[in-house]
Parts: structure tokens; C-alpha cells; sequence
């Protein structure tokens, strides 16, 4: 008996250390930033235990064969790359070159930084359906926002309206299940996008669909950083309410924002949404004509297109860069473009909360954020709550809003989409609330780190790439 249990043992040992050898030869292998590489080597090599279970649920940037099994975005829209003008940044035309669709001319863009009247014209929308509402959103919120917006949702499909909801299987964990089930008992459909278990055929702990879209008759979109919770939108003013954009947009870019929940939600359920033609939507006076321009990023496109035309619009900026962002834990070559930009004089801003709702990112931001300031950047933070919005500018030509934050996670791992505002109208606006944002914050001009939050810092930011 003694004896078996010796070879159990070796076989067992011999087997992990394979699996360690196989797994470090796949990191290795990856297109990883270094830091990512290193914190997953060491984690393997040093902590095989806790490191390879580790490696296993979470690891693996772009997981091929899972990616492989869900359509790519847009993959005929390359021949599109002459309706991309000159004026705009090289950032969208590299996207074009990725495979997203050209800017489209033709919308109506209406920008809200207010949970308050973002909420009332989510709701205006979803009471005003005819045919469809299409959602997907990282979190639905188990209070009175999530209630209302389950509540409506399941009144509509009780008169016909086709509902389709897509919840993030992390960010949904303790909603997904019969906190909806008012929408399916009223014939609405509720899916969920990579369940956190392995006990389905599609499911990962670490690819997080942090897209929030929401579609209606085909023909207005609500885009931006705003998950359905009280956190980000209400009824009413809430004294925690997080610091927020979106976009309601009618117009061309419409049908390319639902494409990509059509992309989404046939992976996650095997079933198509077929394209329909827009209902009318109204067209309002008060609102300009515009040109934007989608771009989606994560797993299910080859490429790191939002990072790559993030750096295009870096590189072609000869003015001003201006960045609110809830988490900044970049990766080097961004960061570096920036210090580049502020050393060469240029208006580099970046505005982050004094305090996020999640301290490890705080910890890992530190050596970024001196960097900037020892380059000669403006660092703002916000004192009054948390800054969940995610905006930048680029001079006056270009402006990003939507979905993804200045983190390794949503530039690397995510599925995340974003919009490029080129109408100067909008970028004004934009340009308009980050002032007023900045005028409430505080500039930090550097102070000394004690060795202790030193330290923590910057194991921190070795580790932030798994975060």
C-alpha cells in the first residue's frame, strides 16, 4: 500500500510538473505585455498550487478556441478604408484597417452625465418600444433601479415587444437568476454571457463581457459606462451615486451597435438575431447632426484594435490629451506616450477618483501617476465619490467615450465598446464637463511615498495585469 501511494506521488508530481513546463512554454508564447508575463510566470513557478489552478480559470488573454467559436465583428468592413477622411485621427482609420465599421455621418448624439436623466430616458425608451429592446449590461442591480427596469421590461414583453436581456455571468451573478424571471414569465428572453463555473460548454472566470448597450426598435442605442444598478442611475438622487457618462445615439451608427450584441448574444445562446429595418425615430431640433464611429474590442476581435487606435490618437495629438478615467493602471507603452506628450508640452490631463471601488487599482495607479506629474501632466482627483466615467479628448477633433476604463483588464481582456465622437459639437460638450469636472477636483503634484505603500504599489502593479 505504502508503495502505490509512492507512485501515486511521483506520477503526481511528475504530471504538475508538466503542466507547469506546458503552461510557462503558453505564457511565454502569448502577446502579453511583459509585466502580465512575469506576475503569471512567478505565480506558476513559485506558487504551482495556488498558480496553476490560477493560470487555468483565469489565464489566457485572448483564448483562441473560445473566441474562434464566436463570429468575429465586422470581419467585411475592411474595403470600407477610403470613406475614412483625412481629418480624422489615424486612430479610425486604423480601426477600419482592425475591421470595425467607418465612421458613420447622420446621428444624433445625446450626451448625459446625470444617473438621474440618464434613468428617466432609458425608461422613456423602453415604454416607447413597438417591436424590440435589446439589452446587455456587466451589472443589473438587485434594487430599486434593477426592479424598475426588470418591471418595465416585463411589461413590455407582456404586450409583444420582443425583450432580450444579456448578463454578464460575473457581474450579474446575483441577478441573473430569479430576480429576472418577471421578464421570462412574460415571454422575454434572459441569457447569460460565460457563466464563471465550468459547468456549461461556454463559461470563463476571466473574460468579462463589459459591454453595456441597450437598443430599441432598432433605431436608438444607449451607450457609455452605466450599468443598470444604483450606483450609476436612478429615479431619484442618491448621495453614493457614482460620477457618469452615456450616450443615447439614433442614427447610421444604430445598426452597428447592434450588430454587436447580435455577435454577443448568438454566442452566448446559439441562436441568431436576424438584421431588421430601423423604426422611425423621431429626430430632434435640439440636437446636431453627427459623425461617430463604433469601436468594439475584446476576445472576439483579432486584434487589440480600441489600444491600438488609442495610441494612433496619442501619437497624433498636438495640442491637448485629456483623460477621465475611474482606473489608470495602463501598460507601458501607453503610459509612455503620455509622459512623452507632457515633456514635449503638451495639455495632458487625466482626472481619476480620489479613492475607487476597488483600493487594489489605487495602490497599482501610484508609480503611473508620478510618472505623470514628474513629466509635467496635470493629475486631478475627484474628493466627492467615485468617477465611473470613462472619456478622453483628443485636441479638438476627436473624442472617446463608452465602455472601456485605462486598466490592463479593459484594454487586454474584456469585452468592451466604444464610441469616437468627431463632430466638434460633441467634442465641446465633452470638453464643457471635464472642465467643470477638473474645477471640482483636486491637482496633485506629487508627494513622497512612504516604503511601506511603496512596496505595496508596486507589487500591486506587478500583479495588476491579473486584476
Amino acid at each position: 500500500m505504502d508503495s502505490l501511494r509512492v507512485i501515486v506521488d511521483h506520477l503526481l508530481t511528475v504530471a504538475g510538473f508538466l503542466l507547469a513546463i506546458t503552461l510557462v512554454l503558453r505564457v511565454l508564447g502569448e502577446r502579453r505585455q511583459p509585466g502580465g508575463t512575469m506576475a503569471w510566470l512567478l505565480a506558476i513557478l513559485l506558487i504551482p498550487y495556488i498558480g496553476v489552478p490560477l493560470y487555468l480559470l483565469l489565464g489566457g488573454r485572448k483564448l483562441a478556441k473560445r473566441a474562434q467559436r464566436k463570429n468575429p465583428l465586422y470581419a467585411a468592413e475592411r474595403s470600407e478604408l477610403h470613406l475614412v477622411e483625412e481629418t480624422f485621427f489615424q486612430g479610425g482609420r486604423r480601426l477600419v484597417q482592425a475591421g470595425m465599421p467607418p465612421p458613420r455621418s447622420g446621428n444624433q448624439v445625446d450626451l448625459m452625465f446625470n444617473g438621474e436623466r440618464a434613468f428617466s430616458r432609458l425608461m422613456e425608451e423602453i415604454d416607447n418600444a413597438k417591436e424590440s429592446i435589446f439589452i446587455e449590461t456587466f451589472i443589473l442591480g438587485r434594487d430599486e433601479t434593477g426592479r424598475a427596469i426588470v418591471d418595465a421590461l416585463a411589461a413590455k414583453a407582456s404586450k409583444g415587444v420582443q425583450v432580450r436581456i444579456l448578463l454578464d455571468g460575473l457581474g450579474c451573478l446575483r441577478s441573473k437568476g430569479r430576480f429576472v424571471q418577471p421578464v421570462r414569465e412574460a415571454e422575454g428572453e434572459v441569457a447569460e454571457f460565460l457563466p464563471v463555473l465550468p459547468l456549461r460548454r461556454k463559461w470563463s472566470a476571466n473574460l468579462r463581457n463589459h459591454r453595456k448597450i441597450a437598443i430599441f426598435d432598432h433605431a436608438c442605442a444607449m451607450v457609455g459606462g452605466m450599468n443598470l444598478a444604483r450606483e450609476f442611475m436612478g429615479p431619484t438622487p442618491w448621495p453614493n451615486r457614482f460620477v457618469d457618462a452615456c450616450a443615447f445615439v439614433t442614427g447610421p451608427l444604430v445598426a452597428d451597435i447592434e450588430q454587436v450584441f447580435a455577435s454577443d448574444w448568438e454566442f452566448a445562446t446559439d441562436t441568431t438575431v436576424p438584421p431588421q429595418a430601423a423604426h422611425p425615430h423621431a429626430r430632434r431640433s435640439d440636437l446636431a447632426v453627427s459623425t461617430l464611429q463604433l469601436a468594439a474590442s475584446g476576445p472576439d476581435v483579432p486584434e487589440d484594435t480600441f489600444h491600438d487606435a488609442l495610441l494612433s490618437a496619442i501619437m497624433d495629438a498636438r495640442e491637448r490629451v485629456w483623460i477621465v478615467t475611474p482606473y489608470f493602471v495602463p501598460d507601458d507603452a501607453v503610459l509612455k506616450l503620455l509622459a512623452l506628450k507632457a515633456r514635449s508640452g503638451k495639455d495632458v490631463r487625466l482626472i481619476v477618483p480620489w479613492r475607487s471601488n476597488h483600493r487594489l487599482t489605487d495602490y497599482a495607479r501610484g508609480p503611473a501617476l508620478r510618472q505623470l506629474i514628474a513629466a509635467g501632466a496635470r493629475v486631478y482627483v475627484y474628493p466627492h465619490g467615485m468617477v465611473h466615467a470613462k472619456i478622453m479628448i483628443f485636441d479638438h477633433l476627436l473624442a472617446i467615450t463608452g465602455t472601456p476604463n485605462l486598466d490592463m483588464r479593459s484594454l487586454y481582456f474584456n469585452y468592451e465598446v466604444a464610441l469616437f465622437h468627431y463632430t466638434r459639437g460633441d467634442i465641446e460638450q465633452i470638453d464643457s464637463w471635464i472642465t467643470w469636472l477638473s474645477g471640482q477636483s483636486l491637482r496633485v503634484t506629487g508627494a513622497r511615498v512612504e516604503k511601506i505603500r511603496y512596496w505595496v504599489e508596486n507589487l500591486c502593479q506587478l500583479l495588476s495585469p491579473l486584476l
